[in-house]
């Protein structure tokens, strides 16, 4: 089954339906029709966008309500690229200021595991990494993300990820995982092994771990994300 297949199940399981079929009542200021203008594109203008039009896309969206709460988008960073790629799960309130995905504690926690690993997100070449969040809008008050934004911030990550084309993909935390493959398991579920996505027409491998900003409450599973990144970097030996 396709990834989109298995997304589109996922969906009408937690009783949404399709994507496309969500109905959707827009704050002020935002779009009253995510497929309709500038603001809000739909996922097949998204699918043929370069990297400077995608971002100009996120800068300028409106398709759901963060847009009336967000100080401003939060794209990504790293080398374009990259052969890795760490996707998280949304903006914080340092993210949303700076505009930066894993700043703060949480992502200064990050970049020493990923330093351990090898890898930096201001580096290029064999340790570049580019770092990216489904959500590229803070939820009010860090709250957890929401299906349907989720579901309409999705075509971004999607097009970064065909951009980029990375070896490997890290995914960090459970509503990341849960959105990138499709499905309702845990964390604990899912780590351990590699899961591949289709993406541009080839596969991806995906490793699951724990979010940083969950380790600071959990220091002992700090190990478990060790053994994540072990996992990750022989994965991504194995597919060069």
């Amino acid at each position: 089954m396709s990834l989109e297949a298995r997304r589109v199940k996922l969906w009408q399981r937690l009783g949404l339906g399709p994507v496309w079929q969500q109905r959707f009542i827009a704050p002020a200021g935002c779009s009253e029709d995510p497929a309709a203008g500038a603001q809000a594109p739909p996922a097949t203008a998204i699918a043929s966008m370069d990297w400077d039009g995608l971002q100009r896309a996120v800068t300028a969206c409106t398709a759901c309500a963060l847009c009336e709460t967000r100080t401003q988008t939060v794209f990504g960073v790293g080398d374009r690229n990259a052969r890795w790629m760490v996707v998280g799960e949304a903006p914080g309130a340092e993210e949303d200021a700076r505009g930066e995905p894993f700043v703060g504690q949480a992502g200064r926690l990050l970049d020493r595991m990923l330093a351990a690993a090898g890898l930096d997100r201001a580096a290029g070449g064999e340790s570049a990494v580019y770092i990216a969040n489904v959500l590229k809008c803070r939820p009010p008050a860090n709250r957890n993300p929401e299906p349907g934004e989720v579901a309409r911030c999705e075509p971004f990550l999607r097009r970064q990820i065909e951009l980029l084309a990375p070896r490997l993909i890290l995914v960090m935390g459970r509503f990341a995982a849960q959105s990138l493959l499709a499905t309702d398991a845990s964390i604990a579920s899912l780590r351990g092994r590699a899961h591949l996505i289709e993406v541009g027409g080839g596969t991806i491998p995906v490793i699951v771990t724990y979010h940083p900003a969950y380790l600071l409450r959990n220091l002992a599973d700090k190990a478990k994300v060790w053994s994540d990144l072990c996992l990750a970097r022989e994965v991504f030996m194995r597919k060069n």
